[in-house]
């Protein structure tokens, strides 16, 4: 069985969201059993879909694993999956599509991973007990992007003195509503995680634009921002991961 994949991104403009991409393809063709592996984008930025599967398509292949490549569930989710399954009719290739990036143990060890590494290059040694959380998100109307980083949420309460989340758009609490909360809890530290796949407008510059003023109008004294979480080589073990879900299953 020859086979190849392709990742479905929502898509951005921004160079940086394409070579990390690209980085992750090449990582996924290093260690998975494809002939190839490739990326498009839902929307925002070509290569649109119809471009990834009609280069595809063009492959020595018997078997296209698409990856809806989004960390929540939802309708982008729905749409990108509807796009791609259209061409199944012009094919004899066999079309088989994960499950997205979501409610899976390896983000949260990513977001540990973000957590511990920003704790070490700013050299703050109090015991995660001792540190506080922030998580930030996207934001979406769909009940399951809120379960979705609840989950991630959830799994690390046991570990820090309080976990909490925020959003970007869309939803509640915002980043200043977050900021708010966390400053009633008097941290000592506070990390804050970037939860997005990309360097792209979003990390660079819309989450800034209300978190910089919001700490600066706050009495944290200490508050550090990880790295966002797409470039982490456990992302590609994921990928894989849900890859092979659908093709033993197949």
């Amino acid at each position: 069985m020859k086979r190849g994949l392709l990742l479905i991104d929502r898509g951005s403009r921004e160079r940086e969201a394409s070579e990390e991409l690209d980085e992750i393809c090449q990582g996924i063709q290093a260690k998975g059993d494809y002939v190839f592996t490739d990326f498009c984008f839902l929307e925002v930025e070509p290569p649109y879909i119809e471009d990834g599967i009609s280069k595809c398509l063009k492959q020595d292949i018997d078997s296209l694993t698409i990856v809806p490549y989004f960390l929540y569930p939802g309708k982008k989710v729905k749409n990108a999956v509807t796009d791609a399954m259209k061409f199944q009719k012009y094919t004899k290739i066999k079309f088989l599509v994960t499950k997205q990036m979501s409610m899976h143990k390896t983000l949260v060890d990513i977001v540990e991973n973000r957590i511990s590494t920003t704790l070490k290059e700013n050299q703050i040694t109090f015991a995660n007990n001792e540190i506080d959380v922030m998580i930030i998100g996207h934001g979406s109307k769909d009940p399951n992007a809120q379960r979705s980083l609840d989950y991630i949420v959830n799994s690390l309460t046991e570990s820090y003195r309080n976990v909490s989340r925020c959003w970007l758009e869309i939803e509640q609490p915002d980043i200043f509503e977050g900021i708010k909360k966390c400053e009633k809890d008097n941290p000592r530290v506070l990390i804050i995680v970037f939860y997005f796949l990309h360097e792209g407008a979003h990390v660079k510059t819309d989450i800034n634009n209300d978190l910089i003023p919001a700490l600066e109008k706050s009495t944290i004294e200490k508050a550090y921002i990880t790295k966002h979480i797409g470039t982490d080589q456990n992302m590609i073990d994921l990928i894989l991961e849900r890859a092979k879900e659908v093709e033993d299953a197949d």
